[in-house]
């Protein structure tokens, strides 16, 4: 059985870019991990890292997608707001269709109050200049007025869905930064988090020395083992 995130994965995971998490996974043959056409709705002080948590939409159909389905408690995307755990991120599969709204601030607000860690979408969300002001994780494509009845029918949660052309299964890890949103499947997320945090540090210590007027060449990557050897003692005056 694949193991819970830890808390020790998920302080790890903050620590790392997705551009770094990419370049792990395309080590292991896995190319197309980072949803594309996502970006962050506003800045974050850390990384958003959380197990996945999904709802997908289908095409609307007029007769069965009213204003009127919302009074439904168990509407699907009412129960993903209501249901979706603590800790974990809400990733919605909106067809790659922003123009419609996939949420609002009032949904997004609930799943902040409700202690979930962030929200990926490759549509649209409406009301994003107050998102954008929310100490919350949001991910969407572009801005989006009009309701999601106008054009996405809610039609399930918690199961395998596509997101900006990214397969999600459900406990998958998501982890976002400034730059957009990656999926890890969770039975690689402990030597992923591992792996990143040691390539995190050998990229810090490589900057400092272009910075500095270093070739990258015997550097990065590391082909002269002298550099190995600086690495080293970098790593232990500066305790990484």
């Amino acid at each position: 059985m694949t193991p819970a995130l830890t808390s020790e994965m998920r302080e790890k995971l903050r620590r790392v870019s997705t551009a770094t998490l990419c370049t792990a996974l395309f080590k292991r043959g896995l190319r197309n991990q980072f949803i594309q056409d996502v970006r962050p709705v506003g800045r974050s002080e850390h990384n958003m890292v959380g197990e996945a948590f999904t709802l997908r939409y289908i095409p609307a159909r007029e007769d069965l997608n009213q204003l009127s389905v919302f009074r439904d408690p168990a509407h699907p995307q009412r129960r993903a707001i209501e249901e979706c755990p603590p800790g974990a991120v809400l990733v919605i599969d909106s067809r790659k269709d922003a123009r419609a709204a996939s949420a609002g601030s009032i949904l997004i607000t609930r799943l902040m109050q409700r202690g979930v860690e962030g929200i990926v979408t490759d549509g649209g969300f409406r009301d994003s200049p107050e998102i954008a002001t929310l100490a919350f994780s949001a991910y969407h494509h572009r801005p989006s007025a009009p309701t999601n009845l106008t054009l996405h029918q809610a039609i399930d949660i918690n199961v395998p869905i596509g997101c900006g052309d990214v397969a999600v299964w459900p406990g998958d890890i998501v982890v976002g930064d400034g730059e957009g949103a990656v999926i890890i499947p969770a039975h690689l997320a402990t030597e992923l988090a591992e792996e990143a945090v040691e390539m995190t540090a050998y990229e810090d210590f490589v900057l400092e020395l272009v910075q500095a007027g270093k070739s990258i060449i015997g550097l990065y990557p590391p082909t002269d083992l002298n550099n190995l050897k600086v690495f080293d003692q970098w790593r232990r005056t500066n305790k990484r």
